[in-house]
């Protein structure tokens, strides 16, 4: 049995993160960053809102957002739960390492999923 995730090629894996930032698929990004299954971005209004969200919205496809918030993970807000599930949207909060794990794993298994995530502060 192999436990190791197998992540299909041309996949945006997160491979390193921490207080500066994180490293995703051999690039590193300083700051804040949305992770989608084909790209990684800067995520420049970096907040846990709908607005903050709303590339995730416009990517399209995404059943699922991981949002990591640092060293200490949180429940979403219920309005941003609800609002995201008008769109067919999912949304699971939790310390950033968890989240970047979690989608690691979501990845492998060819889910439609993205991650929003702060570096530790």
């Amino acid at each position: 049995m192999e436990l190791t995730p197998q992540t299909p090629a041309g996949r945006q894996l997160i491979e390193r993160y921490g207080a500066g930032g994180f490293r995703v698929s051999g690039v590193i990004f300083a700051g804040p960053v949305l992770v989608f299954p084909e790209r990684t971005i800067l995520w420049d209004n970096a907040a846990p809102t709908i607005e903050g969200l709303a590339p995730v919205i416009a990517e399209g496809g995404i059943e699922l957002v991981i949002l990591g918030l640092g060293r200490r993970g949180a429940p979403a807000a219920m309005a941003l739960r609800a609002a995201l599930k008008t769109r067919g949207i999912g949304i699971e909060a939790m310390d950033t390492g968890a989240a970047c794990r979690t989608y690691n794993v979501l990845l492998a298994e060819d889910r439609r999923v993205a991650a929003a995530l702060l570096p530790f502060l």
